[in-house]
């Protein structure tokens, strides 16, 4: 691998007692598409959200794109604030302000986080929309949209402050299978185009059509990862087979 875009060294996190994630390391490159599985509970989605510091680990060091951070200490507002530019975040709710149109949605954080006029904001939403097919949506409110629009939305948004890396938080899990559809469409295409991506997921399918790695997380560490045909279809631990088994069976 050449030097990676994200690496983690040593993330440890901790909720009281609970050792939600422990002594992880991983080193992703840049344009690779890492889908993280596991089951409930397993740490993904905790060891997901410390990467642009929505959970604070309680030691180890994080590096995305230009920065490296040491976490046994606080990071400053000017380091959160560069950290969070380089990390774009999807969640599982799509968190659009509903007295705002779709423009407003996706223009407003540009001016405020990058310093872009109001002209050069529209222009990029405008081809974002274009981007995630749904341009004729910019004057219209987020109510108005389903949600796999509104999840679309919230990718457009976080595409526009131009990061580095977009991590996924189970983005299809509050949608029916086929607004869920519409929204792993718009993944694949940004994944065609290059995008480094982290994303936690229940869509094995999905996972294994476009991943170039998958990583299964169980009891908050990494017990096994690899290329998707390895990984999903040939297993090598016991933990793994049996977790992939249960999702064949329910499916």
């Amino acid at each position: 691998m050449t030097d990676p875009i994200v690496s983690l060294k040593g993330i440890n996190i901790r909720y009281g007692t609970h050792h939600a994630v422990r002594d992880v390391s991983l080193d992703i490159a840049k344009g690779e598409v890492v889908a993280m599985v596991g089951p409930s509970g397993a740490g993904k989605s905790t060891l997901l959200r410390a990467i642009n510091m929505l959970e604070t680990p309680a030691s180890g060091t994080l590096h995305v794109g230009d920065f490296t951070f040491a976490l046994d200490r606080p990071l400053g507002q000017k380091d959160l604030l560069a950290l969070r530019r380089s990390t774009g975040m999807v969640f599982q709710q799509f968190n659009l302000f509903p007295h705002m149109t779709v423009q407003r949605n996706i223009s407003l954080p540009q001016m405020r986080v990058l310093g872009r006029s109001r002209e050069e904001a529209d222009r990029v939403t405008a081809r974002l929309l274009e981007r995630v097919h749904l341009a004729d949506k910019a004057q219209a409110y987020p109510a108005r949209l389903s949600g796999g629009q509104q999840q679309r939305i919230a990718i457009a948004r976080a595409l526009a402050l131009d990061p580095q890396v977009m991590l996924f938080d189970e983005p299809t899990s509050a949608l029916d299978p086929e607004l869920g559809l519409e929204v792993l469409s718009v993944m694949r295409e940004l994944a065609a185009d290059g995008m480094t991506m982290i994303v936690v997921t229940h869509e094995i399918a999905f996972a294994a059509e476009v991943a170039d790695r998958v990583i299964v997380m169980a009891d908050g560490q990494i017990i096994e990862e690899g290329p998707p045909e390895q990984v999903i279809r040939n297993p090598s631990l016991p933990r793994t087979q049996k977790f992939f088994r249960a999702i064949l069976e329910r499916h």
